[in-house]
């Protein structure tokens, strides 16, 4: 398959995720959706259902105002209007993590709101790095597991969970493979594109997605490496997939060439780890996570990982999209902005949110950044 055959079915992926259900469904196949950010697809895939991702979307904010308060995040705004208008409908469940005040009265505005499509919550240990973090965390999945069973309607065993670990960390090793050779491919791998083989892993079926990226990457090998005139940024948030906001740093010459990112790179670049029991395995995954705004990092890692990445990668400068009203994200910034300045690493501050509007103020923004790195 040629390459832009392959970025083609990626990008479809990613912009049409309601498509991709419907098919599932007429397969035959269930589908559970899955709330950002850590939530356990291995669980859902051992199951015989689809795990499919559910990042809210562009959309104008109506119904969900009834639920939600203005200044509340614009990924549960959004995704609770999609719910309210129907687009999930024909998924059996929705799981949602409970990681932020935000994500904790989403489980009470979905079992309300969203009719037909059972909630299912459960709570990551922030005090995760203890045995007791562990401990509480198998029993959460247990009871995620138990409930995945009355929908599927047979035993998930752990045959099946340590399989579907195998595949999913398969899938990280080819995600980050890829990832990693981004660098190298920046005019061929622009941000729209880059972020679409990201996002649409959210949507597809994971062995689909995992055979798609590998011919990609064999793809990428077999040509030059490139040789890039712009620069070169990190970004850093919780979300930054809006065409419209990739393309504006297509036009200044900006590639974005790595990331550090919740709904990209950080979804798959831990492994879960060896062990005998599944539901362990991935516990253990949790205390293993680093540098996310959502997982309880006393030392701060965040912003000095960024560096080294920065100088590891010889990129420009970073990129910070704060997403509006993320409480945890405004509370890294500033030690973020420390750790960046002490290393001298230019940045740029972005606050992004999903409901539409206009995007000048981004543009102005990034038009001066690039002006600043030149």
């Amino acid at each position: 398959m040629s390459i832009d055959k392959i970025f083609s079915e990626l990008e479809y992926a990613s912009n049409h995720p309601k498509e991709l259900m419907k098919k599932y469904l007429d397969e035959g196949k269930k589908v559970v959706g899955l709330l950002p950010v850590y939530t356990p697809a291995e669980i859902v895939h051992a199951s015989g259902m689809i795990p499919m991702g559910i990042w809210g979307g562009p959309v104008e904010i109506d119904r969900a105002k009834e639920y939600f308060p203005a200044f509340a995040c614009s990924i549960m705004q959004a995704t609770l209007e999609y719910g309210l208008k129907g687009s999930y409908d024909g998924m059996s469940a929705a799981i949602i993590p409970c990681m932020c005040d935000t994500l904790i009265t989403m489980t009470q505005n979905f079992k309300s709101g969203v009719k037909g499509i059972e909630m299912i919550p459960f709570v990551h240990p922030q005090n995760r790095k203890i045995e007791a973090g562990v401990e509480y965390l198998v029993t959460e999945y247990e009871t995620v597991k138990a409930k995945l069973e009355k929908i599927c309607g047979h035993e998930i065993t752990e045959e099946a969970l340590q399989n579907s670990i195998e595949v999913y960390n398969e899938h990280r090793k080819t995600m980050m493979e890829f990832v990693e050779l981004v660098p190298k491919y920046l005019k061929t791998v622009t941000p729209y594109k880059r972020n679409a083989v990201l996002r649409s892993a959210h949507f597809m079926k994971v062995e689909e997605h995992t055979k798609l990226v590998k011919e990609l990457i064999e793809e990428l090998k077999a040509m030059q490496p490139e040789e890039f005139d712009g620069k070169k940024v990190l970004v850093s948030g919780i979300i930054f997939d809006q065409k419209e906001i990739l393309d504006i740093f297509e036009e200044n010459n900006i590639a974005i060439a790595y990331d550090n990112v919740a709904q990209e790179t950080r979804q798959f670049r831990t492994l879960v780890p060896e062990g005998k029991n599944a539901l362990e395995r991935l516990a253990r995954q949790w205390s293993n996570i680093e540098g996310c705004t959502l997982a309880y990092d006393p030392m701060k890692k965040r912003g000095k990982m960024i560096v080294e990445d920065v100088k590891r990668l010889g990129l420009d400068g970073v990129v910070y999209a704060l997403l509006k009203f993320c409480d945890p994200e405004e509370y890294d910034y500033p030690i973020v902005k420390v750790d960046l300045e002490e290393a001298d690493v230019p940045h740029l501050y972005l606050e992004v949110e999903q409901e539409g509007g206009s995007n000048e103020q981004i543009r102005t923004r990034v038009q001066t950044f690039a002006e600043m790195l030149a």
